[in-house]
Formats: C-alpha cells, structure tokens, sequence
C-alpha cells in the first residue's frame, strides 16, 4: 500500500485562514446594509470636513453686509447668513471642527475609560473607589456637566474636548470594567497568574484586547452624543466661540431670524442630523458585525 506524503506550510495554511476570515467579516459587512450607509454617510462628511474648506471659494469669516440674509441661490448655494457670509462655506468649516471634537473626545475618553477600567477590574481595592466616582459623575445629565464645566474651562474648542472627554470617560470605564471582569476569570488568565506574569501583562496584553470589540462600539456612540453636546454647548454660547464656525452657533445665529432666513436652521441642522444618523447606523452595524446573536434579540 502506497503512503502519500502531503507537506504542509503552517505559514501558507494560517495565511489562508486570515483571508478567509477577511472575506467573512467583507460579506458580513456589505450585508449589513444600515452599517453601508452609515458608513456612506459618515466617509462624505469626513470628505466634506477634510476637503471642502479646500474647494469653496469664500472665506468663511468674510462679512459682505449687503448680502446679508440672501436666499439660496446659484452664488450662494445655501444662502447667507445675517453678515453676508455664505453658509455652506460656515457649514464645511463647522463640519471639519465637529467632527474633530467628536473624534478627539471619542478617542481620549476610550484611552481614560479603557485605563480606569481595566485597573477597576482587577485589583478589587480599587474598584469600589473608581466606580463610585464614575457613579458620582454619571449621575449629573452630560449637557449640564459639559456646561458646568465649559463655566470653569472656558469657551474653547480645546476645552470642549476635555470637558466632553470628562464626561464620557466614566460610561467608557464601566463599559470596559464589565467586560473585563468576565475576561479575568477565565481559566486561561488564572494560568498565566500562575506562571507568574507580572499584573501589567495580564492586563495589557491578554485582558485589554478582549474588551476592544466592546470599547469600539461604545466609541462610535460617544463620537455621536459628543456632536449633539458640542452644538448644544454652542448654541447656549459656551462651546466653540464666535467668529469660529460650528454647526451649534450657527444656528444660534439663525434662532432669531427664522421666520425670515430659515436655511439658516434648516441646514446646520441636517447635518447635525446626518451625522449623528450615520455613526448610530455605524455604531449599530458594528455591533451586529462583532456580536452577530445581538441582531436577533
């Protein structure tokens, strides 16, 4: 009887799964078809933010009195605003600084979260004392303690981050810490403790990257709730000052003269929509890719 000898290349053989798990996650992906569009939705305005100020021809701090309060028209697309300045130029501009607060408050408040809760997580000494400051800050409403603390900061686009950073971080840590406590207990983690890593590794590199599917969920959520805080926290006049374009104090702008120019709401205000719309789309999506038994229940 004949034995055939078969070779096998682990290498080849592990780069042969990792392309087929890319071609899952790809169909899974353009399966999902609220996850595309918000997608869609949230690429245009990342183009619209990062390109735009590049393509418009106007200068979105320029004030031509004389065509104050213009309707939309074939000069200015979106009309202008109560000083002559064209709106869809403030609009682009507003964009590229809403999406930065929403993408910077998002990022920083997942790295403090992720810290606070993975530290929370496993030393028990410290997890009574972290979460019940993360309890005491979770219990203000988020637009008032974003605005409170705004009073003490300042308005600047700076300090809306770090307030914003503030107040989310403590949803981020509870998020990570409820994740991280199942991870702790599995039997592999009490082996490796056993082998004698040091606390560090445990958590950095074998619980930390078990609680990042979770932690990027919640992110896209922040990214959203910290657009609608920061347009809020503009509109009241203790966000991004004047004459620094954002969507909140345009139509801050607009609330006076709305029976009159009402595309000075109705715009900004569609994009604060569109926006918010797409990352609850991505966020949504997002967590049907990585938990697809959350879709069903």
């Amino acid at each position: 009887m004949n034995v055939v000898e078969v070779n096998v290349n682990p290498k080849r053989v592990k780069h042969d799964l990792k392309k087929q798990e890319r071609s899952l996650l790809l169909r899974r992906f353009l399966s999902n078809k609220l996850m595309v569009t918000g997608s869609i939705i949230i690429v245009l305005l990342l183009l619209l933010a990062i390109l735009g100020p590049k393509l418009t021809p106007f200068d979105p701090y320029e004030m031509v009195v004389k065509e104050r309060l213009e309707a939309p028209s074939s000069h200015h697309l979106l009309g202008t605003d109560n000083f002559g300045r064209d709106l869809l130029t403030r609009i682009i501009y507003g964009a590229k600084v809403s999406m930065w607060v929403g993408f910077a408050s998002a990022l920083l408040s997942s790295i403090i979260g992720l810290a606070i809760g993975l530290t929370a997580s496993y030393y028990r000494y410290l997890d009574n004392i972290l979460m019940r400051i993360c309890d005491g800050l979770l219990a203000f409403p988020a637009i008032l303690f974003a605005i409170a603390l705004m009073a003490v900061l300042g308005a600047k686009t700076e300090n809306v981050i770090i307030a914003l950073t503030i107040v989310f971080s403590p949803e981020v840590a509870r998020i990570v810490r409820s994740r991280a406590l199942v991870v702790r207990e599995e039997t592999y983690i009490e082996a490796i403790r056993s082998q004698g890593a040091s606390a560090a590794r445990i958590i950095w590199k074998h619980i930390a990257p078990n609680t990042i599917s979770p932690l990027l969920v919640k992110a896209t959520f922040v990214f959203s709730e910290a657009v609608i805080v920061e347009a809020t926290l503009s509109f009241l006049g203790a966000g991004v000052p004047a004459p620094d374009p954002s969507w909140g104090n345009i139509l801050s702008d607009g609330k006076d003269v709305i029976y009159t120019a009402w595309w000075m709401t109705v715009f900004p205000g569609l994009f604060i929509i569109l926006s918010v719309l797409g990352l609850n789309l991505l966020g949504d999506g997002l967590r049907d890719l990585i938990d697809p038994q959350s879709s069903t229940k």
